[in-house]
């Protein structure tokens, strides 16, 4: 893995990390936070994508990837947030 796929695979978590973030919880979570959010969610989007057999291409590699990792950061946090309701 070479450094620039590293920045990618950063750009792509933060971006997808905070859209997510904005639509399901309201507001950002700071940068870090979004690009774990992201990176996990494009961990969780990939998989299922196998899983669906579902290809993604609309454009540019990086806008898939970031679309992948969207979807993904949104189911994340629909479950975070269905197990962890109520709780301050």
């Amino acid at each position: 893995m070479s450094l620039g796929d590293v920045v990618v695979y950063l750009v792509v978590g933060l971006i997808a990390g905070f859209l997510a973030s904005r639509i399901v919880l309201g507001k950002g979570r700071g940068w870090l936070m979004d690009i774990v959010i992201g990176i996990i969610g494009a961990i969780i989007g990939g998989w299922l994508a196998g899983l669906l057999h579902v290809s993604i291409n609309v454009g540019p590699s990086i806008l898939n990837q970031i679309i992948v990792a969207f979807v993904g950061a949104v189911i994340l946090l629909l479950i975070w947030r269905l197990l962890f309701r109520g709780r301050k």
